[in-house]
């Protein structure tokens, strides 16, 4: 176990030097500059040059990629071109509010997902099951820039029951939540089934019944843990959807998290805030993944690490 998971945290090394490689020149190639925009098109040309040199963009850009790396290494991810305020207390700021946008909308996925695929499991191709399946698949379909809007028409504007803007009581983070878990949860149900469905035909499961165990044990303790692995699975893989989904489900709530900082970086071409949110959102999603391999081996022990 420690071994693999040094090879996981060498191999993680080499996943965020990739994706600060990649940001880095990427954010560089989009249209636009950063000191027109904090001054205008209009400032003296002498100012300019005095703003660009001192956030050190009149640097050719290898030189600029060497520092930022340097930065790096000493967990310095730099200054905010506006707010002149370190990138990483700024992360550290809007992370909570993330990381409770992302924890409610995976409570709300696996209320849903749980229930409905092992009740669709146990009762196959009938109307539940197809009911099920007609929900999985809107949840799929639906995108959450639309479905957000939705859901403000009906419980924030039309009934008042709930209300819409940034982040406070608890009543703020359900519709956000509901938004952003809903395609989770039409995923994971869908698996939950088909794993499930999968184990229920397996000898170990039929002598349980025969040694005359009760139905909700049999479930519950000998078929749903063995069922978990490809379960486990997609729930370590959507960490990293929940991240991608919630710039946009952020946006439409104006939920003070990372993906607002990363689009409030992006339109202002805030370069070291869009590097350090997306460098600090793939050091979670490889965390998180590292995490849901390990869980396999709880889940079952006969899987090894290797």
């Amino acid at each position: 176990m420690p071994a693999y998971i040094l090879r996981r945290f060498l191999l993680l090394f080499f996943v965020l030097f990739g994706v600060v490689t990649l940001v880095f020149f990427l954010i560089h190639m989009i249209p636009g500059d950063p000191v027109d925009i904090m001054l205008g098109d209009h400032a003296a040309l002498a100012d300019k040059q005095i703003l660009r040199h001192n956030l050190g963009l009149d640097q050719p850009l290898y030189k600029q990629y060497f520092n930022y790396l340097g930065g790096i290494i000493q967990f310095d991810l730099g200054i905010s071109i506006h707010s002149k305020k370190p990138i990483l207390k700024e992360i550290f700021e809007r992370f909570p509010a993330s990381a409770e946008l992302m924890a409610g909308a995976m409570i709300i996925a696996l209320m849903i997902a749980f229930p409905l695929g092992i009740i669709s499991a146990l009762r196959p191709y009938g109307l539940l099951d197809g009911t099920s399946m007609l929900v999985s698949f809107l949840g799929v379909a639906i995108p959450n820039f639309w479905l957000g809007p939705l859901l403000i028409l009906l419980f924030s504007i039309q009934l008042d029951l709930l209300p819409v803007n940034e982040r406070g009581t608890l009543a703020h983070l359900i519709l956000p939540s509901i938004t952003l878990g809903t395609a989770m949860a039409a995923m994971l149900s869908r698996m939950i089934r088909a794993s499930l469905l999968e184990v229920l035909g397996e000898d170990y499961v039929k002598n349980a019944r025969a040694k005359g165990l009760h139905e909700r044990k049999v479930i519950l303790k000998h078929a749903l843990r063995n069922a978990l692995i490809p379960v486990i699975t997609i729930i370590g893989l959507q960490v990293g959807v929940l991240l991608s989904g919630a710039i946009i489900t952020e946006a439409i709530f104006d939920w003070p998290g990372l993906g607002t900082l990363l689009l409030d970086g992006i339109y202002s071409r805030n370069y070291p805030l869009v590097q350090g949110c997306i460098l600090f959102i793939a050091f979670i999603y490889v965390m998180v993944n590292l995490i849901t391999d390990i869980a396999y081996v709880w889940a079952d022990p006969r899987v090894r690490m290797l």
